[in-house]
């Protein structure tokens, strides 16, 4: 038995400023999903640096892998989701994939078991994320799009700010209990899949009823309009450091940053949880490349806060603050960006191509840092990003105007 929700992009609930039916539903299963995901995130870098012992290269592999890995289903959820003309059960198979890699992460001991653990959970992300972004984008007013993705990432945000304070305080309650953190992890993720399952509607986008052909898709992603998004938010990804990374980095210069590191995401996400909506309608009025590329910015900031030989509790909370600036700036903006620039029956598999580029980027980009690390120490690599990101964003600039 299913529940079904009847959403008409445009009327009268955009009319009157609130988002569709669609668009929170599937806030709620990505705040639940979210939870079960920052559980194992915010405690993953400390736990295979200090638990498991693994160099800063062979972390940086793994962060890669956390990054990166989903990019090589994203176009194919996309596409599965455009041909088929209903990408919600496209979406289901993502996150039940998910789902039970938390439940085997508490068997994963070994450096290749945990790589495939993680491996598969990032394989469900690429798989559910673009058909996702898809229905939120078939379900909502097109002018308001910036809206309506900032409204799901803001839910999006609830959950991954309460994952790290679930994590915190099972870890206080059972030192040393992993374990526990992986069953209560698995836990919210099948909630936030009977949430999906039950209660969002099976929209029928404009790519089924058009009966999208491989080669339409080649010719539209690889067009004009999309291409020159698609090589600015390859580069960008390419100087984009994991906050695995920089949150070990502000843990090596600072002791309070390493006692409260759980907790480290938890001041991001609600950063992000804060500023969402308003950068969202900021890039609906404003123009969606200018609020990215600034966003960017914000993110050059923390390279440069991050990298300075001395911290404490406050500039430890501004680095935090400017990097939920940077999330909330691009997170949903660029998604809103790409779906305007294919027609109606590409749009799930032009939004995973920028989701692709952006994760395939964002794997060489932890590789490239990891090896900086181990070869020039945290504060000379987070330099050298920053150069790095301060020359790219012009040129990302130009090719997004």
């Amino acid at each position: 038995m299913y529940v079904t929700v009847r959403d008409r992009p445009g009327g009268a609930a955009s009319a009157g400023g609130r988002v569709a039916t669609t668009v929170l539903l599937l806030g709620t299963v990505s705040l639940l999903t979210d939870v079960s995901s920052e559980m194992v995130a915010s405690v993953l870098p400390l736990y295979l640096t200090a638990v498991v012992g693994l160099s800063p290269v062979a972390y940086g592999f793994l962060d890669g892998i956390y990054q990166g890995v989903s990019a090589f289903l994203r176009i194919a959820g996309g596409y599965a989701g455009d041909r088929a003309g209903y990408p919600k059960w496209v979406a289901v198979l993502g996150y039940g994939t998910s789902a039970v890699s938390r439940i085997v992460m508490p068997a994963a001991t070994g450096f290749g078991a945990i790589t495939a653990v993680v491996t598969a959970d990032r394989l469900g992300k690429g798989l559910r994320t673009a058909p996702r972004d898809a229905l939120i984008a078939e379900a909502s007013d097109p002018a308001a799009l910036g809206r309506a993705f900032g409204v799901h990432r803001a839910l999006d945000t609830i959950g991954a700010a309460l994952g790290p304070l679930v994590a915190f305080a099972l870890l206080a309650a059972v030192p040393g209990g992993y374990d526990s953190i992986f069953v209560v992890s698995f836990a919210f993720a099948v909630a936030g899949l009977a949430v999906l399952v039950l209660f969002v509607p099976n929209l029928r986008t404009a790519a089924g009823t058009a009966r999208v052909g491989l080669r339409r898709v080649a010719r539209e992603v690889g067009g004009r309009r999309l291409r020159r998004p698609l090589v600015a938010a390859g580069l960008l990804g390419l100087v984009t450091v994991g906050d695995g990374f920089l949150y070990l980095a502000l843990q090596d210069r600072d002791d309070f940053a390493g006692r409260w590191f759980p907790l480290l995401y938890v001041g991001t996400n609600v950063a992000y949880l804060a500023l969402a909506v308003p950068l969202g309608r900021l890039a609906d009025r404003l123009g969606r490349a200018r609020v990215l590329v600034a966003g960017h910015g914000a993110l050059l900031a923390c390279y440069c806060l991050a990298a300075l030989p001395a911290g404490g509790a406050g500039l430890t909370l501004v680095v935090l603050l400017l990097l939920g600036v940077f999330y909330a700036a691009t997170d949903g903006v660029l998604p809103a960006l790409v779906s305007r620039l294919v027609p109606d029956g590409t749009r799930g598999t032009g939004i995973a191509s920028a989701q692709t580029v952006v994760a395939l980027a964002r794997f060489a980009s932890s590789l490239m840092f990891g090896v900086l690390w181990g070869v020039t120490g945290p504060t000379t690599a987070l330099m050298l990003f920053a150069v790095a990101l301060a020359l790219v964003a012009p040129l990302a600039w130009r090719l997004l105007r």
